[in-house]
């Protein structure tokens, strides 16, 4: 990893979802990587005893692995600055840091964390954020609470779990409506947390690099001009009955140009939406083609946080196509489409 920073990964999902399951199954495989495992709540789901050396009054407990475990009785940040100084000193000894979440918790301000403060950004390197849904209950969670739907859209890597407990067309059809509201993020089917360890770490979701992962059979789609599919709409390329039943506030659109974008319009643009819709703005992330410079300009964000950086140099023949995602609840389209056009040269 880059200049000596910590990776963190971020675990979020339903209660029942899976996330102990994954954990353990992590923790147990953790090939020679000792992982410090933050937990947001002490609830039934917390790690078992039986894999924790002690259980004391102290709030981080070494495991019989070598791993480590604390739960937070602070705010994050205080116990990643704790964290990271006690490896500094030679206390502690871990290689990388896992956050499980609250089942309810919105992970947009966990992952703020990571920008917004300089002690935490100096010793870690936000690697990406997981979300697992299960597959028995996950459409009734993503029906019934935003928190659910939100977490899905917050997504790097979304691992469908139980999906040996419902049969496959139901699976499909969640997947479908979870690819719906977030398609930056890849999914993995898993039963009992069996994910390979390669799948879980590493992923650099929020590396600001020019692989902008989008399915393209998703963004084929996209190619309508005109017509705003993602309102649903969307009979023409979906035969999918479940759309009728859900319409989720949960929402991603893409849009492209190829035409290059002046960078003080843009700038002036985003800044002033991110003031207003920052809060329902969950990710966002783009492969920008820049007035000014032959580099890709690639940006990403989430809530009120958006960062830059030039990216690879746009090679001989390749075409400069603008690409951007936004993932959010219930973003006025129109309004983006139309900004983002005024946008261009």
């Amino acid at each position: 990893m880059s200049d000596g920073l910590i990776p963190a990964t971020i675990l979020t999902g339903f209660l029942g979802s899976g996330k102990t399951t994954l954990l353990k199954r992590v923790l147990s495989e953790a090939h020679g990587q000792k992982i410090a495992i933050i937990e947001n709540e002490f609830g039934e789901e917390n790690i078992d005893n039986d894999i924790l050396v002690a259980e004391t009054r102290e709030q981080i407990i070494q495991m019989s692995n070598g791993c480590i475990c604390c739960t937070i009785r602070e705010d994050l940040r205080a116990t990643l600055a704790d964290l990271a100084s006690r490896r500094r000193k030679g206390e502690l000894q871990f290689d990388r840091v896992v956050i499980e979440t609250t089942g309810l918790a919105d992970p947009g301000p966990v992952a703020q964390t990571f920008f917004m403060d300089d002690e935490v950004a100096e010793g870690f390197l936000l690697d990406s954020i997981l979300t697992l849904v299960d597959a028995k209950h996950g459409d009734q969670q993503l029906d019934d609470r935003q928190e659910a739907r939100r977490q899905v859209g917050f997504a790097d890597q979304i691992f469908i779990s139980k999906t040996d407990l419902v049969d496959a067309a139901e699976v499909d059809a969640l997947a479908h409506r979870i690819k719906h509201m977030n398609p930056r993020a890849p999914q993995r089917r898993v039963n009992f947390g069996e994910v390979p360890i390669a799948e879980v770490f590493d992923l650099r979701g929020f590396n600001l690099n020019a692989k902008l992962e989008i399915d393209p059979d998703f963004l084929a789609a996209d190619d309508h001009a005109g017509h705003d599919h993602h309102d649903h709409a969307h009979g023409e390329h979906c035969d999918h009955p479940h759309h009728h039943r859900h319409d989720d506030d949960v929402k991603s659109f893409v849009f492209r140009s190829k035409r290059p974008f002046n960078p003080a319009r843009l700038e002036d643009f985003l800044g002033s939406i991110v003031n207003i819709y920052g809060p329902r703005m969950l990710r966002y992330k783009g492969v920008l083609n820049m007035q000014g410079t032959d580099r890709k300009v690639i940006f990403q964000g989430v809530h009120q946080l958006m960062g830059s950086d030039l990216g690879p140099a746009w090679e001989a023949g390749e075409e400069r196509l603008s690409k951007m995602v936004f993932i959010g609840i219930d973003l006025p389209r129109e309004i983006f489409d139309q900004g983002l056009e005024q946008c261009l040269v």
